[in-house]
């Protein structure tokens, strides 16, 4: 099961980051771009630490309160969540 959940966590961080760089790059050129609730479901379902670490790469939604601060707070409480099920599974081992 920590295996599945770890590559769950991963691809949805993989595909939150190369998002938030594709929207950036078509926000410079001014094309359609990724509806914020688009990256706001990608984070709250995983992808929180990938966006959070995109956001400050392509300097992207930074000037976006929300995105400044509750993506953050998703990150850590995805990392507090993740880390509960790793040591609860190494125990149950």
């Amino acid at each position: 099961m920590l295996d599945g959940l770890l590559m769950y966590y991963a691809v949805l961080n993989i595909i939150a980051f190369i998002m938030m760089g594709m929207d950036k790059q078509r926000a410079k050129k001014n094309k359609w771009r990724i509806p914020e609730k688009r990256l706001w479901l990608i984070a709250f379902i995983g992808g929180a630490i990938g966006a959070t670490l995109a956001m400050n790469q392509f300097k992207h939604k930074t000037m976006h309160r929300n995105f400044q601060v509750f993506l953050p707070i998703l990150s850590i409480l995805h990392m507090v969540l993740l880390l509960y099920l790793i040591v609860r599974e190494l125990k149950l081992s």
